[in-house]
């Protein structure tokens, strides 16, 4: 991971809980730009992006306004196993 500080490459779910949305996120080690490419959840609309990256992080559809949230994969998997239980 050395000539990145932060990678990620998840499947979203929409709002029904269905796994129908990606995103990849890459952060240059030298940069605080996030290149960001995904496909909603909602619309299916793909689009590569370069915001600002911060945490916590989240983009937003260009086309219909969802808001994809990256949360840390740590609280991914607890809210996971709650839900299971």
């Amino acid at each position: 991971m050395g000539q990145f500080k932060y990678i990620t490459n998840r499947t979203v779910k929409n709002k029904a809980g269905e796994e129908k949305g990606k995103v990849r996120v890459l952060v240059k080690a030298d940069s605080d730009i996030a290149e960001v490419d995904y496909v909603c959840p909602e619309c299916g609309y793909s689009e590569h992006v370069e915001p600002a990256w911060k945490r916590p992080f989240s983009v937003r559809c260009s086309k219909c306004g969802v808001v994809i949230k990256i949360s840390k994969l740590k609280d991914e998997i607890k809210r996971e196993k709650k839900a299971r239980k």
